[in-house]
């Protein structure tokens, strides 16, 4: 039995607008995935279907290798990339009510709102309403509305967006400490570098198709070696190699593809002939160049 969440072969259309297009993957528990693509991809209309709040055309949304249904999904926790919070509600009362809803006792909720309040930064917040708090504070309240009641799954639709560095890494904590305990965690985020940095996996969807999914490490494997060559060798000096092209050269610094992932050598041979090297190295290609790549093909 597959643990975690998991969709299986999820189509949505609009009209003549194919929203998703047979997605199919698995978050497993204690696992922090990230869930990337431009606007318009299918982010979330996909993080909708999860949620219950829109239904697919065909497909099947499992936890644990059974198939959702309401009182499962009682136990998500959801974060909106837009606002889903009372503006003229104070910050307290507002995070009780929601655990309430959930099925938490009076005092439960209480408990937990003060627990995440203090967490989250924004104790001295509590008699607020939500409308007087900053962009980066209400952040910060709409994350501690889908922590209060404990969810057994996070579904989070660009969290971190509008927060500042202090917070962004309150909020990385909080993923990671959430992924370890078991909760399987799905997020969206422009941010690349925080996937890259935070995720155990990640999957890139484009025109509603799954077109990547892995660790960065497993979306880099197949990608052609590239070496970085700080040399005071003359421009051109790697044309004589074969199987190696010079993708940009910049003063001193040179980026190159090599077909051959064990002539990393012959080009240090080749760069000390011409000159002195003072840096040599392989470089790893980032998310974002991924990413790039993925959606384009």
């Amino acid at each position: 039995m597959t643990t975690g969440l998991t969709l299986e072969h999820v189509c949505k259309t609009y009209g003549d607008l194919k929203a998703l297009d047979d997605l199919s993957f698995t978050v497993g528990r204690g696992e922090l995935f990230g869930f990337v693509g431009s606007n318009g991809a299918g982010k979330t209309t996909t993080m909708r279907i999860l949620l219950g709040v829109l239904s697919a055309d065909s497909g099947r949304v499992l936890l644990d290798g059974v198939p959702l249904d309401a009182p499962a999904r009682r136990r998500f926790g959801y974060m909106p990339a837009e606002r889903g919070l009372y503006p003229k509600m104070k910050v307290g009362e507002q995070l009780v009510y929601f655990a309430r809803l959930h099925g938490m006792t009076a005092a439960e909720a209480t408990e937990s709102m003060r627990h995440w309040i203090e967490r989250l930064g924004v104790s001295d917040r509590v008699d607020d309403h939500v409308d007087t708090l900053s962009t980066g504070n209400q952040q910060r309240v709409q994350l501690a509305a889908a922590l209060v009641h404990d969810p057994a799954v996070l579904v989070l639709d660009e969290p971190f967006s509008g927060l500042d560095p202090v917070a962004v890494d309150v909020m990385s904590e909080v993923l990671s400490e959430k992924s370890s305990s078991g909760v399987p965690v799905l997020f969206s985020s422009h941010q690349l570098e925080l996937v890259e940095q935070l995720c155990d996996r990640v999957g890139i969807i484009a025109d509603g198709s799954l077109v990547a999914v892995g660790t960065v490490d497993e979306l880099r494997s197949g990608q052609p070696v590239r070496l970085e060559v700080v040399t005071e060798a003359p421009a051109g000096w790697a044309d004589e190699l074969h199987g190696v092209t010079t993708i940009s050269a910049s003063g001193d610094r040179f980026l190159l593809e090599v077909e051959d992932p064990s002539g990393d050598q012959d080009v240090l041979a080749a760069a000390l002939r011409h000159g002195p090297v003072s840096r040599f190295g392989r470089v790893q290609p980032k998310l974002s160049e991924l990413y790039r790549e993925a959606v384009s093909a």
